[in-house]
């Protein structure tokens, strides 16, 4: 049977005032592709490409479920939840290298 990798995961901008929360299921790529600013829209207008926070999911279902779930919090908590993980709001991909 075939692993199945998909993350949920939230980015922010250099001040962390704008975030962006998505779902993928390559976040490397995907973090890569916000960073460069290669595609228009949302991230790329305010800037939005540090990655600040992210869980890991073996099924697709549940990744999208949680990105809806977390879409609808309150900016508080969803602080919150960066900060349990991430207390300085670090690039985490700094540690891929």
């Amino acid at each position: 049977m075939r692993d199945h990798n998909y993350y949920m995961y939230m980015m922010a901008n250099r001040t962390n005032r704008v975030l962006y929360i998505g779902m993928t299921n390559n976040l490397e790529r995907r973090v890569s592709e916000h960073q460069s600013g290669e595609f228009p829209g949302f991230t790329r207008k305010y800037k939005v490409n540090k990655l600040v926070y992210y869980e890991h999911y073996s099924e697709v279902e549940s990744a999208i479920r949680r990105e809806k779930q977390l879409k609808g919090w309150r900016r508080e908590k969803k602080n919150q939840l960066i900060e349990s993980m991430n207390p300085n709001w670090d690039n985490l991909t700094r540690t891929w290298e």
